[in-house]
């Protein structure tokens, strides 16, 4: 009697339980925790799954909350032009570091006040305006290399009293900006400026400026008014066609000694620099070019 009970019961109840859906039979990946799990692995997990859960054939986003619960501060960052989020979710906000890199971002994103060090290299920023940055007097050093910057709105850098190290290079600038006084690097080859486009006391005020980098452009001759604290100066693949006695030299002074130069780069431009003899006689190396 007992058995017939049991076999009765298990034919009465078994077929009540019903298979899951498909959509719930797909598991998510397996990870083994410690029995204490700490709030940094929870976050690296949802930080990994990308795809949505589908469940009862609706898309459920993870939330992406859990991921700010660490550090409070970044959720009073404001919104960039492009997006809906903060620009430290966008970017990486570490240190007063801002790295920007490769997110296909079209303007210079609202950056947090403490920021020393933006790297925004390989975007398709094109425009760089005044506002950008007039609030951020913290800068020391920006990136924009690998953009498609046509336009630097007057006065961009001019608040930037700071900034030692700037970097425009792989862009489509016809023309230098104003540039902050305390530079020591400015990087700006591979664009298109022409001589034009620098004008003729660009550098002159920049006592600090060591490293100056214009090469691959379309400059018809050497910038003006180099400053004394000039190290390297780089301008190969250009088409610079002239050179005179005063470019790096002083005419008037044959004692004058560039003291500071150690490297100049003039090859691939249309020029022979044995013919201009005497605009080398001050410096302590030869430039390097064509001389025949």
């Amino acid at each position: 009697m007992e058995t017939l009970q049991a076999t009765l019961f298990l034919f009465v109840f078994v077929p009540l339980v019903n298979p899951a859906p498909p959509l719930q039979q797909e598991s998510l990946p397996f990870y083994e925790y410690d029995t204490d799990v700490s709030m940094g692995s929870l976050t690296q997990d949802y930080e990994m799954q990308s795809k949505d859960i589908r469940k009862d054939g609706t898309n459920v986003s993870l939330d992406t909350s859990l991921m700010l619960q660490s550090d409070d501060s970044q959720l009073d960052v404001p919104p960039t032009k492009d997006t809906n989020l903060p620009t430290c979710l966008l970017c990486v906000c570490l240190s007063g570091s801002v790295y920007c890199e490769e997110i296909d971002i079209e303007a210079v994103p609202p950056l947090p006040k403490e920021t020393a060090y933006l790297y925004a290299r390989f975007n398709k920023i094109k425009r760089i305006a005044a506002s950008d940055f007039a609030d951020i007097t913290t800068l020391r050093r920006i990136d924009f290399s690998g953009n498609r910057i046509e336009e630097i709105e007057d006065g961009a850098f001019s608040k930037l009293l700071l900034l030692e190290e700037l970097s425009l290079a792989e862009n489509r600038l016809v023309k230098l900006p104003v540039l902050p006084s305390k530079l020591t690097t400015f990087n700006a080859n591979q664009n298109r400026i022409k001589s034009r486009g620098i004008k003729a006391n660009a550098f002159k005020k920049l006592t600090n400026l060591a490293y100056l980098y214009l090469g691959h452009n379309a400059l018809e001759s050497v910038p003006l008014n180099l400053p004394e604290s000039l190290r390297i100066l780089h301008l190969q693949y250009n088409n610079i066609t002239t050179i005179t006695d005063d470019t790096f030299c002083k005419s008037n002074n044959t004692r004058y000694i560039r003291t500071r130069m150690d490297e100049i780069r003039m090859e691939g431009n249309p020029i022979v620099l044995a013919k201009h003899v005497n605009a080398f006689s001050c410096l302590r190396m030869l430039p390097v070019g064509t001389y025949y």
